[in-house]
């Protein structure tokens, strides 16, 4: 439960309770926008955060259904004392010399690392933001043409997981896969800004080479053959997702959050952030800001390998805030199986001093229980 993620220690801000927001601005529940339509006038509940920002541009407020749980609120749990680090490996230009003992550490310790030297051109990133970028600032009839269907993961859209109480996270995103070329649908990539396809084929192309690096690292520190991971994950079929999280400017950064605290139910999230702060991980009972490197990838463990290790590698739980001044984005690729793969704690890792700590399930059913709030 989240309720217990609340330390003591972590309590350094304050900020007004719930009630008081509540009691001062007992109205309005929603902010709305009036639209004319012949013959009367009718009122639409604006869904997209980037829309509520705009319309709470000069307010102190926020809808209610934005304001999370004492024990959530960033103003409450951020810890602002001296912050540790999370790790740092140089891959050494992609060549990985000597990056493969930094990487295991990290996966061990932490589940989450930076890695510098990646090999990925800058300006494949800083393409990749910018035709990001440019999507979001599209007018909103333009991007409601890639609307996420129901029942289906890709597309634009506000909300991905089941939220306990009616709460709302205080971000859009866009969502669709970038590999393999069977599994991606063009239908929900953008066709403005004109370069979107071309800019997100070429980034790709040098992920994977990232991508399959750490997989070797990692399967190597668990003493394995260094395809072990890539191939349990389901090889070739391995699924590539890329979500663009935008933020926009919120009036109460200290109520509200960009993601609720979780673990990715990927194999291996492979993030691009950009300048603005944001990202928080649990640790030691409080949670810290993710210091921003300039051109760095942020790694988090995901829960399919943390199962894959038996628990030797840790899932990393993080969350997301947000900030009353800049739009904050990032660029996270999730590495998945395909869904019909069963994943299960590796047979060579398992004996009678080490049993299975986790079921082995079919990827499908492990993402359905997670994304609905379901016991595993």
């Amino acid at each position: 439960m989240i309720s217990s993620l609340r330390d003591p220690r972590c309590s350094i801000s304050s900020a007004p309770p719930i009630s008081t927001i509540l009691s001062t601005n007992p109205k309005p529940s929603y902010i709305t926008i009036c639209l004319p339509s012949p013959p009367d006038t009718r009122t639409m509940e604006v869904e997209r955060v980037q829309a509520i920002s705009s319309l709470a541009f000069g307010l102190d407020t926020i809808p209610p259904e934005f304001v999370r749980l004492e024990e959530e609120q960033p103003g409450m749990t951020t810890f602002h004392g001296p912050v540790p680090e999370i790790p740092v490996a140089d891959l050494g230009g992609g060549k990985g010399e000597g990056a493969m003992e930094a990487v295991v550490k990290a996966a061990e310790e932490w589940g989450i690392f930076q890695v510098v030297n990646h090999g990925i051109p800058a300006k494949a990133v800083k393409e990749l933001q910018r035709v990001g970028r440019e999507f979001f600032e599209l007018p909103q009839a333009e991007k409601e043409k890639y609307a996420m269907k129901e029942g289906k993961i890709e597309g634009y859209g506000t909300k991905l997981q089941k939220e306990v109480k009616g709460k709302k996270a205080w971000v859009d995103f866009l969502f669709h896969n970038v590999w393999p070329p069977a599994s991606i649908d063009l239908a929900v990539w953008p066709e403005n800004p004109p370069e979107y396809r071309k800019v997100n084929e070429e980034y790709t192309q040098h992920l994977l080479i990232v991508a399959e690096n750490l997989m070797k690292w990692l399967s190597e520190g668990l003493g394995l053959e260094g395809h072990a991971l890539r191939m349990a994950l389901g090889g070739d079929e391995l699924e590539y997702l890329l979500k663009i999280n935008y933020y926009p400017p919120c009036p109460r950064p200290d109520l509200a959050l960009g993601v609720v605290a979780h673990t990715d139910l990927s194999a291996i999230t492979i993030l691009v952030p950009n300048e603005v702060p944001g990202l928080q991980v649990f640790r030691d009972g409080c949670w810290f800001d993710v210091k921003y490197i300039p051109n760095a990838l942020i790694i988090h463990i995901g829960d399919q390998i943390e199962i894959l290790s038996n628990g030797r590698y840790k899932s990393v739980l993080h969350r997301t805030t947000v900030s009353k001044e800049k739009t904050r984005m990032s660029w996270p690729v999730f590495i998945a199986p395909p869904p019909e793969k069963i994943i299960g704690p590796l047979s060579e890792l398992l004996n009678d001093k080490n049993p299975a700590n986790f079921k082995s399930k079919k990827f499908k059913d492990y993402q359905y229980c997670k994304i609905n709030k379901l016991p595993q």
